[in-house]
């Protein structure tokens, strides 16, 4: 028997020690939370794409009463990010969280699967990595590309 042994490297920021342009991402990531609809969760999620010119898109976690129909922040914002500026890579994205109590989360929250699969499909079609920032007020979480969010992936080279 063999045995894999996958480590992913993930950097931690306090959110004075990013750079402007990866702060004001943030921002817009945290403003973003106050338009989620989020009625049955209480769970208000917020992304920002910055896109390869520079143009940042926003996105919020969507509910419904009749589940699964929602969307996840993430989601939404990836793909308004590529049905606006289809030519355009996202370089990063930034997510962050406030709970039922309208508190930002101590610590970073991932994204969940499906995510994580439209980021991949993302950075792959674009064939550029996409940073990932995680914010909590503990600390921020950054990630080099989607592949460390992911790194047994399905992706298109699979079928072949």
């Amino acid at each position: 028997m063999k045995e894999l042994n996958i480590e992913i490297a993930v950097k931690i920021y306090d959110y004075e020690e990013l750079d402007a342009a990866d702060r004001e991402l943030m921002d817009a990531a945290r403003e973003a939370t106050n338009r989620s609809y989020a009625p049955y969760s209480h769970f208000s999620v917020g992304a920002a794409a910055r896109l390869a010119n520079g143009i940042v898109v926003t996105g919020t976690n969507q509910e419904n009463a009749a589940y699964p129909s929602g969307l996840c922040a993430e989601r939404t914002t990836l793909f308004y990010a590529n049905s606006q500026h289809p030519d355009q890579a996202v370089t990063t994205l930034a997510i962050a969280a406030r709970n039922e109590h309208n508190e930002f989360l101590e610590s970073p929250i991932p994204p969940c699967g499906a995510c994580r699969q439209v980021m991949l499909e993302t950075e792959k079609r674009f064939k550029h990595p996409m940073r990932v920032l995680l914010y909590g007020k503990k600390g921020i979480y950054e990630l080099k590309n989607v592949g460390e969010l992911l790194p047994l992936s399905f992706d298109a080279s699979a079928m072949k």
